[in-house]
């Protein structure tokens, strides 16, 4: 990235965040002016664009509360059913109750948001660690399938919308060794394959190795465990193995695999071969200087296992997005993965908090608002005791549900996460995520968060490691069936001087 670029970039987070409070008043206007008229706001504002009639008489929603309006616009009918703008696909997030994937809106605002996180984010590291652009990212990236609605209009994932961007496409994918027709490659086992493949091939241009969500690594070291040895067959013939059979991915690689390196190979093979994997990536990438995935809420579990394979290389956390918008980027990057707050960019959509008692995260589980079909949803809050705060007026070591209004029809909707203000940086406030909601165990009335279960298993890590074990992977279930009831827990170890894994 020029010099320039980054100061520019640079230079609009600290714009931005020292006019929080503008910015947000900017953004609902631009949201309300142009949504007055939509059959959903209509409903409540009967044309009126004030912020206080929005916050007076919009009630605070979920999904479930909006669902039968997205249903329709899924189905065919216009979009000004909830937004003015045009809809250009729906983004899948994680499923309702019932299993249904829920379907969010998402237009072309969306989108320029979306890739200009990442940009950002290029910025803010290039900012604290320099050379960056003395070689390339080996970053792991996969697509999901899409599929057609009834509309015409796509429905995909996140990180599928992402990699299809224009700006992915145009500029960032110019700092990644794979190429994009492999990246866009529905086949996993055959993408991972060859991404692997070239990123050893390009060993010595990789100054920094990543993934999207931090669960991917671990799938890809086992990925390598299994097929090192016809990655490194492939290196010394100069001939990708015969079960790469996928166009996408067996015809860009011949731009790589140009001949025969026994040299490379027998420099691997040593490093395959040796009984631990501890510090494998500074190993097989000695230039790295950094990993780059997402460590926090359920991601942070895998932290030890990235620490043990990366050799204490730097993890860094980059950004908080989701399905329904973009929230912030992480302004330290080179801070613990244990210690990471998001500064909030007040650009990004129109955000609103909801207070939760310290002392019960599930406090703001407990406030159920009536959402569209009661008007008194709002009152209902106040009178719980919890009332809802903007942006810049969150209280340093709260706890809040974040709230958030779109352009692309989302009004006053709650995402279900729970955040912590950590500080402010200029205007803007820094969040860590702790948990999303009602994400709990629960027998009789105790109830256990997702946040106190990641505490027990980071204590569990610390009792395990004098004793040459490594946690990498934990599931849980709620025991009623036992008297009394129980929590159990199956945790994944492996000893730290082997490459088998041991439950």
């Amino acid at each position: 990235m020029e010099k320039s670029k980054i100061e520019y970039l640079l230079k609009k987070i600290e714009e931005q965040t020292s006019n929080a409070g503008e910015e947000q008043d900017k953004i609902l206007e631009n949201i309300l002016k142009r949504n007055a008229e939509t059959d959903y706001l209509n409903k409540f504002l009967h044309g009126q664009t004030d912020k206080q009639l929005f916050k007076k008489y919009v009630p605070v929603v979920t999904y479930q509360d909006i669902k039968s309006y997205i249903d329709r616009i899924v189905d065919g009918e216009p979009p000004n059913i909830l937004t003015t703008e045009t809809i250009t696909e729906f983004i899948l997030s994680s499923g309702t109750s019932g299993g249904e994937p829920k379907y969010v809106p998402s237009t072309a605002d969306c989108s320029q948001k979306r890739a200009s996180i990442p940009m950002l984010m290029e910025a803010m590291i290039h900012k604290h660690i320099e050379g960056l652009d003395e070689g390339k990212g080996m970053y792991l990236l996969f697509s999901n399938p899409d599929f057609d609605t009834p509309s015409g209009l796509k429905a995909r994932m996140f990180s599928s919308s992402y990699l299809s961007s224009p700006t992915f496409k145009t500029t960032l994918f110019k700092t990644v060794t794979t190429p994009i027709e492999i990246i866009l490659s529905l086949n996993k086992p055959q993408s991972m394959y060859c991404q692997l493949l070239i990123g050893l091939i390009r060993r010595h241009e990789v100054l920094r190795i990543g993934t999207i969500f931090a669960s991917t690594f671990p799938n890809c070291i086992k990925f390598l465990q299994d097929h090192w040895k016809d990655i490194c067959s492939d290196i010394r013939t100069g001939h990708l193995s015969d079960w790469i059979t996928e166009p996408d991915c067996r015809t860009p690689m011949s731009s790589f695999l140009l001949e025969p390196n026994s040299e490379l190979a027998d420099l691997l093979e040593p490093i395959f071969k040796n009984q631990s994997w501890e510090g494998i990536i500074t190993k097989l990438w000695p230039k790295a200087k950094y990993i780059h995935a997402i460590v926090t809420g359920s991601m942070s579990q895998y932290i030890g296992l990235i620490d043990y394979y990366g050799g204490r290389l730097p993890i860094i956390s980059p950004f908080y997005n989701s399905s329904e918008a973009c929230f912030g980027i992480n302004v330290e990057p080179l801070n613990k993965p244990w210690d990471v707050s998001y500064t909030f960019l007040p650009n990004m959509a129109y955000f609103e908090f909801i207070p939760v008692d310290k002392e019960s995260p599930q406090k703001a589980q407990k406030l159920h608002f009536g959402g569209i079909s009661n008007e008194e949803s709002i009152e209902k809050l106040e009178n719980g005791g919890a009332q809802i705060v903007d942006l810049v007026d969150v209280k340093i070591g709260q706890f809040y549900e974040v709230v958030v209004t779109t352009l692309a029809g989302l009004y006053r909707y709650r995402v279900g996460d729970i955040l912590k203000v950590t500080g402010f940086h200029n205007k803007s406030p820094k969040f860590q995520f702790v948990e999303r909601q009602n994400v709990v165990l629960s027998i009789d009335r105790d109830k256990t968060s997702e946040a106190d279960l990641r505490k027990a298993i980071k204590a569990a890590e610390i009792e395990l490691e004098p004793h040459g074990f490594l946690l990498t992977a934990y599931s849980s279930f709620a025991d009623t069936g036992s008297i009394p009831g129980r929590y159990v827990l199956f945790w994944e170890l492996k000893l730290r001087d082997s490459n088998t894994d041991q439950l």
